[in-house]
């Protein structure tokens, strides 16, 4: 077969499906019984893939397995599995350390090997290619190895796999060839960079550079609600500068598996190895991380101004996913804001359409149907997310009280943007 995708959650299946459509002869590997057992009989469990995308790959010729034993029949393989934050700080490499055994068992003379899981440079050099060399093969030379940076954006209607330029940067110039040769079968354009170290940071500096500006203007968020000042209007006016501005946007704090997450392994790299911190990182996680608790303190100042205590008060949140439309509960701020709203006392339940059940600190909490009809009987009504089925005019005329944290609506007697 052409490739292995190991690892069929946000980052592999997109891959799996573009690899199929480009002619390839493909198969996905997962540990995941439910996963493989799901896709073969033709369901999907990626928001950005429908059933019918997924019996599209099969009718193609791609099937879903838990068998490693594929490997060694594959031409390439791509190793697409989760780097969870670790205890210390850093990257959670147990997962791609698991893949590469597994590569390493079933290795072939002139097999590509990429890895797109995100993590800290010099990881694909440093970690992945001595265990793939430890049966005496040696990367350049008989095998190819290569790390290429995931840059899915689940929801994206315009940018999608094919037509987002992919990195690639190998161990050596020939693994880099190799890789631009298979990348450049799936994806419009492939940018190519110096090695997999260089293709390693780019990743991080992509998803600081948005951790930090959207840090930037939650503090500025909160200083301006202070000087009375309407941030959302400041950033209209200054996005009119056709040149030297992006404008990015306050809300309750970040979510996903990037944003929160990708800057701790940059951190954590420079503190392992040349002994300081990143003051700019770790000033931004602490803003950013520090949102949800600002939020709560908002809502308490506007029941506060009803002479309404938190603690008895009806709260509903409106939408709990880290992204609007998308049923990703991932490093969501709805989830420490919430715990944190139940421990003020607050009789708390949500409405999403996307999450049908919702769990925090070990309690399922109550989930509403008909949202409208909640918001009227709620003392305060924060909107988490902004999602399209969401009618929000009608929800500010329905609630008693309205916290935007998303700045969707225009502030009013009964409501409040962020």
């Amino acid at each position: 077969m052409d490739v292995v995708v190991i690892g069929l959650g946000y980052v592999g299946l997109p891959l799996a499906q573009e690899a199929s459509r480009s002619g390839l002869d493909v198969v996905g590997l997962d540990l995941s019984e439910r996963i493989v057992e799901g896709i073969n009989a033709g369901r999907s469990h990626v928001d950005d893939l429908s059933d019918g995308d997924v019996q599209e790959m099969l009718a193609a010729g791609f099937r879903a397995t838990q068998d490693p034993s594929v490997i060694a029949e594959s031409e390439a393989v791509v190793i697409c599995v989760p780097t969870p934050l670790s205890a210390d700080g850093g990257p959670d490499l147990e997962a791609v350390l698991s893949a590469t055994t597994s590569i390493a068992d079933n290795l072939r003379p002139g097999c590509l090997v990429v890895l797109e899981s995100t993590t800290y440079p010099g990881t694909t050099d440093d970690l992945v290619r001595p265990v793939l060399e430890k049966g005496g093969l040696v990367a350049g030379q008989d095998f190819n190895l290569a790390f290429s940076p995931e840059r899915i954006d689940p929801g994206n209607a315009k940018y999608g796999f094919r037509n987002t330029p992919k990195v690639v940067g190998g161990v050596t110039p020939a693994c880099t060839q190799r890789a631009d040769e298979f990348y450049s079968r799936l994806v419009d354009e492939v940018v190519v960079a110096q090695g997999s170290r260089e293709a390693e940071m780019s990743k991080l500096l992509e998803n600081t550079y948005r951790h930090v500006n959207i840090a930037l203007v939650n503090e500025m968020a909160k200083f301006c609600h202070e000087l009375d000042i309407d941030l959302w209007d400041v950033i209209r006016c200054a996005s009119s500068k056709p040149f030297g501005f992006q404008p990015f946007y306050p809300g309750p704090g970040v979510g996903g598996h990037c944003i929160p997450i990708d800057p701790n392994y940059l951190s954590y790299a420079v503190r392992a190895k040349l002994g300081y911190p990143i003051r700019f990182v770790e000033l931004a996680q602490e803003i950013n991380n520090g949102m949800p608790a600002y939020v709560v303190r908002r809502a308490m100042d506007l029941l506060n101004g009803v002479s309404k205590p938190m603690r008895g008060s009806s709260v509903l949140l409106a939408g709990v996913t880290y992204k609007a439309d998308i049923g990703d509960e991932r490093e969501s701020p709805a989830v420490p804001l919430a715990e944190q709203l139940l421990d003020a006392g607050a009789d708390l339940s949500y409405h999403d359409p996307l999450v049908r059940t919702w769990r925090v600190g070990g309690a399922e909490l109550t989930t509403v149907a008909d949202l409208d009809d909640a918001a009227r009987k709620a003392d305060l009504v924060i909107v988490m997310q902004h999602h399209s089925s969401y009618d929000l005019e009608s929800l500010a005329r329905s609630a008693a009280l309205v916290l935007d944290t998303r700045g969707r609506l225009e502030d009013g007697p009964t409501v409040e943007r962020l």
